[in-house]
């Protein structure tokens, strides 16, 4: 993935971790996106020093493990005049990771260590957690998702199609004429790893073979809305409502499958919608609602629906995915009598091309 500079990341993480009297750093994102890589690159750059160690093989003495590195970096950074950046993976796997951070990010001042920290972990629920419950007002985090259209055909020159088929992974983008092996890395590298250790290895499930399948139906059902009784009726094994709501949102932490909320006016009415399923992989707007801070719901009013609706703020605006010419457009229309002032745009032949909305971050739309 030596490609990954050309996201537009590099600048931005290189500008925080260069800054004085910085706050803590946070990035996460799912696997296989080029985190790592884009560390170690900026690691590299003339303007800074500072190393990189991973918590993933950490088996015992997690507490010990940590402190000795910010030692290590304490040291080091008082023999550079560089910026100096110590930074941290996969932290989440260390039991009680932001109590030790807090302690040693709040006693930094009274050793005089004076270096960026960077925290890094893949499951961005987890990381959330730690950090809301101990580090609130001392960080800031940095979303790096899936990447989009334009930075995989400028990193590996591929087609639209091949885009919207095989999904945006870096790691794999040399593999999509082998489908066989392209399937195996999917399997292997990326789902089998999130849930196994983004998921099953640091969070209680009581029901693991329903969370995987809960995983299954909703890929074979993305870009559907379904029921929760329904999603029930298609598993194998017993659960509820409660369970499958709370599986969902840890797949959608790891990166892997969300379900969209229904918009409306009333947030009880919302949050009691039935989801739409969605991968996140080959799908831009959920990938970038995490980067630009905007949120994607879907809409329906009886027979009248909008594919997509993105807000931020009091600006709406809705999509519908239209690949024939005599499609209805009755669904916007509706829409738009709705949420007076909203945007209804049309995506496909009739309205703006697949490949220019594909390589268009949707905020610009708003």
């Amino acid at each position: 993935m030596a490609h990954v500079i050309v996201r537009g990341y590099y600048g931005t993480l290189l500008k925080r971790l260069t800054e004085k009297n910085p706050l803590l750093q946070v990035l996460t994102g799912p696997r296989q996106v080029g985190k790592t890589t884009l560390v170690k690159q900026v690691l590299q750059d003339e303007s800074i020093a500072g190393f990189y160690v991973t918590a993933d093989q950490v088996t015992q003495g997690h507490d010990v493990w940590l402190e000795t590195q910010w030692q290590r970096a304490v040291a080091a950074a008082s023999e550079t005049e560089k910026p100096f950046c110590l930074v941290v993976d996969e932290v989440q796997k260390i039991p009680q990771w932001s109590e030790i951070i807090k302690r040693l990010w709040d006693a930094r001042n009274e050793d005089a260590s004076q270096f960026n920290l960077l925290l890094m972990g893949s499951s961005r629920l987890l990381m959330q957690q730690g950090l809301s419950e101990s580090l609130m007002g001392r960080f800031e985090t940095l979303y790096l998702g899936h990447w989009d259209l334009a930075e995989m055909q400028e990193a590996f020159g591929v087609s639209t199609d091949e885009y919207i088929f095989f999904g945006a992974y870096p790691g794999g983008a040399h593999l999509i004429h082998d489908p066989d092996r392209w399937y195996s890395f999917l399997q292997d590298a990326i789902v089998e790893t999130s849930l196994s250790k983004d998921i099953l290895q640091m969070t209680r499930i009581d029901k693991p073979a329903l969370l995987r399948n809960m995983f299954d139906v909703g890929c074979a059902h993305s870009s559907r809305e379904l029921s929760y009784s329904k999603i029930l009726g298609q598993l194998d094994g017993a659960g509820n409502t409660t369970t499958l709501a709370h599986y969902l949102r840890l797949l959608g932490s790891a990166g892997l499958l969300s379900g969209l909320e229904k918009l409306d006016k009333s947030q009880i009415r919302r949050r009691a919608s039935s989801p739409k399923l969605q991968v996140h992989n080959n799908a831009l707007l959920l990938n970038k609602s995490h980067e630009k801070r905007f949120r994607l719901h879907y809409w329906r009013d009886g027979n009248y629906e909008v594919d997509y609706v993105i807000s931020k703020g009091d600006k709406i605006t809705g999509f519908e995915v239209k690949t024939g010419a005599k499609s209805k457009l009755s669904g916007l229309e509706r829409f738009k009598q709705k949420f007076p002032g909203a945007k209804g745009l049309i995506v496909g032949s009739r309205g703006i091309p697949v490949e220019e909305f594909l390589r268009t971050s949707p905020e610009n739309y708003l």
